[in-house]
């Protein structure tokens, strides 16, 4: 079952796939961005950068749905401790904005390269 989660809340953009709401770490199930952290490459830096200000854009306006879980593989954490979930923001699923924008990947079950 989906959280709804009110328009006025506290949101944080992490990096193109994690992102705080009101508290809580949620990793986008479904895409894998360029890191920030430990990048590879000055490439991969610069990408996960404008991946990280596009999330933080999309999720300022709107209403937000939560949708806990990771619709492939049934997982509710990630091994980091953060929920895993797909969000969407007025009915638009954030994952597939960023994957159509090329800010982040299809998540296949592991990490790819982002650097030639």
């Amino acid at each position: 079952m989906p959280i709804l989660l009110a328009l006025l809340m506290s949101v944080f953009a992490i990096d193109g796939d994690t992102v705080i709401l009101d508290g809580r770490h949620i990793r986008i199930a479904n895409i894998d961005a360029p890191e920030i952290g430990d990048y590879k490459c000055d490439a991969e830096l610069r990408l996960g950068l404008v991946a990280k200000r596009r999330m933080a854009q999309l999720m300022v306006d709107g209403k937000i749905v939560v949708h806990e879980g990771d619709p492939a593989s049934g997982r509710m954490i990630d091994r980091y401790g953060r929920m895993l979930a797909t969000v969407e923001v007025d009915g638009h699923d954030v994952g597939e904005i960023m994957i159509a924008e090329g800010l982040a990947r299809r998540w296949n079950g592991k990490r790819r390269p982002w650097c030639n």
